[in-house]
């Protein structure tokens, strides 16, 4: 049977969608999916307890699904069940975003579930290569994308972030702690004159079975607001939800929307 440890956005539902069985669905509080009723709703504090329910229900594998951001730790809600986590929890916690995921992935690992990846479950999840869009990237946008890139592997081994704002040749944004979100919500007027554009994609040595980029018409419309010219991310390693809204949201910006193969 299986689980998703699912977060806030429209990617649980998905993955849900694709099952031939109805997985059961595990919220952390706080971040419940969209469109998709939880089974299950706990807090980190109890992490424990959700463990044994979860082996109480025969689940043998889990899929952590949809966006969360770090939760604040009440030291009173903890339960019995999770004191013997707690070391584990806490180094998580005082990691970067890849270390921490790598815990609570041991975590799971260690009470003997198997953990799947989204785009396994549902493959068609995964943007195909192509330019997608009816815009077409010209000569900038090309050699942003190579700066962008070039920017994503210098940045892999520090653990930032997924995406960065390029345009004219200049940086304009680096993701970090606050998302892509704020990232878009907070850059430079800059950047919608120099024609800048978000590149986007998993950090190099990223385990993608977590946390694998998403991209949707809500990244359209950010990129819209922020004036940006749009959005390059790397074929077969970020998930697309809803392809056909989100062109038709891309093309309606006037936004190009490129898929390309990393180098």
């Amino acid at each position: 049977m299986l689980a998703l440890i699912a977060g806030r956005g429209g990617l649980p539902a998905r993955i849900a969608q694709g099952m031939p069985q109805a997985p059961l669905v595990c919220a952390l509080q706080g971040f419940e999916p969209e469109g998709l009723a939880p089974d299950l709703t706990f807090r980190l504090e109890q992490i424990g307890s959700l463990l044994s329910q979860l082996q109480q229900r025969g689940v043998t594998d889990v899929c952590f699904c949809g966006g969360i951001e770090r939760p604040p730790v009440d030291p009173a809600a903890i339960d019995a069940a999770t004191l013997p986590l707690v070391p584990k929890l806490m180094a998580a916690m005082a990691a970067g975003d890849d270390g921490a995921l790598r815990a609570v992935i041991g975590i799971f690992e260690e009470k003997g579930f198997a953990v799947r990846a989204a785009h396994e479950l549902v493959p068609d999840l995964l943007v195909p290569e192509g330019v997608l869009s009816a815009a077409q990237p010209d000569e900038q946008m090309t050699s942003d994308m190579a700066r962008g890139s070039e920017v994503l592997a210098v940045l892999a081994p520090l653990d930032v972030g997924q995406g960065c704002v390029v345009g004219a040749g200049q940086i304009w944004g680096i993701e970090t702690l606050g998302g892509t979100d704020h990232m878009l919500q907070t850059l430079p007027e800059g950047a919608a004159r120099a024609r800048a554009v978000l590149v986007k994609g998993p950090k190099r040595g990223q385990d993608l079975r977590v946390d694998m980029p998403t991209i949707g018409p809500d990244t359209m419309h950010m990129l819209a607001e922020a004036g940006l010219a749009g959005l390059i991310v790397e074929a077969g390693r970020v998930i697309l939800l809803e392809p056909e809204v989100t062109v038709a949201a891309a093309d309606a910006a006037g936004l190009v929307l490129w898929s390309r193969l990393p180098d």
